[in-house]
């Protein structure tokens, strides 16, 4: 998905912000797996993964990013606006989702839920004030919030040794206990999340996990990733820590699947993105009248939005 979102955007089809999480499956998957549809994440700008495993579809995501009404937001929020009932976006304010994540889990502790918020930032977002500030709001009513650095190793075009005094992420939370995992390995990202949500959902407290992860591409697709860091750096990660060659070699030496069916999955999920691909494209662009919806919960809209006739109100 992640690839056909790159061709599109080379191809002029989609515009403006793009952030691409193609070296990072490993985060989604793996929290995912190790979670319900009960339990809430809220994350960055790097989003399209979670958007599809949390309730959203791959057509959602692509036709979203051509701007088309069948996408996630009808074609109204891009790359960085996705949203289900259990995904709370795709934030594109630096950090801002880190306080918003400790308010859900406020909401879930309130409505007596064992259910968690991961609430996700990267590297480069971990030197906000509000996320410390979230720390300590989450500690002192020991919310069922799991504080996850996401860290690639780059905020933007600056590594985190350049822009971080301490870069163990996850020793960052005081007195909230934290965990550093491998980012790149499926099935660690699983227990980590696993033992995380037990934990939280426990009554322990909050806790800070650091995915220590990789992207293969820039920070956007503006960026071409190459001027702060070597192409051999990028060879060598992709070479010795890709998530999902990682799975493959699990599945093949447990004997689980072997080349052939892997080799069938992929070509079935090729499949499956290039009919999602020509779908998108022949979605519409939104109409006029979109700009005056979606703008309130549906069934709470006012009696007038301005700019808009008021005796066209009716048609609502």
């Amino acid at each position: 998905m992640e690839q056909a979102a790159d061709a599109l955007y080379k191809a002029k089809l989609i515009r403006g912000f793009c952030h691409l999480a193609i070296g990072q499956e490993a985060v989604s998957v793996g929290m995912e797996s190790a979670i319900d549809q009960n339990d809430r994440v809220i994350t960055a700008y790097r989003c399209h993964p979670f958007a599809v495993l949390r309730g959203g579809t791959v057509l959602g995501v692509i036709a979203e990013l051509l701007g088309r009404q069948a996408g996630m937001s009808n074609g109204k929020g891009g790359s960085m606006h996705m949203f289900t009932p259990s995904f709370f976006g795709g934030n594109g304010i630096v950090g801002a989702q880190v306080p918003v994540g400790a308010g859900i889990a406020f909401a879930q502790k309130y409505l007596k839920k064992k259910t968690v918020t991961f609430a996700m930032y990267g590297d480069g977002a971990s030197n906000q004030g509000q996320v410390f500030e979230a720390y300590n709001m989450a500690k002192l009513w020991n919310l069922p919030c799991v504080f996850v650095c996401e860290n690639n190793q780059y905020g933007m075009g600056t590594s985190a040794e350049r822009s971080s005094q301490n870069t163990s992420f996850f020793m960052r939370g005081d007195q909230i206990p934290g965990l550093q995992v491998n980012g790149m390995d499926i099935l660690a990202v699983h227990k980590a999340c696993q033992f995380a949500k037990e934990w939280t959902t426990s009554g322990k407290g909050p806790l800070v996990v650091e995915f220590v992860t990789y992207r293969y591409g820039g920070h956007s697709m503006s960026d071409p990733g190459t001027t702060y860091r070597t192409r051999e750096e990028i060879q060598r990660m992709r070479s010795t820590k890709d998530a999902i060659n990682g799975i493959k070699r699990y599945l093949t030496d447990w004997g689980i699947l072997d080349e052939v069916k892997l080799k069938a999955i992929e070509k079935a999920a090729k499949v499956e993105i290039d009919e999602a691909v020509v779908l998108a494209k022949e979605s519409p662009m939104p109409d006029v009248k979109d700009f005056w919806t979606d703008i309130y919960y549906k069934g709470t809209e006012p009696p007038f939005m301005r700019g808009r006739e008021k005796e066209e109100v009716h048609h609502y």
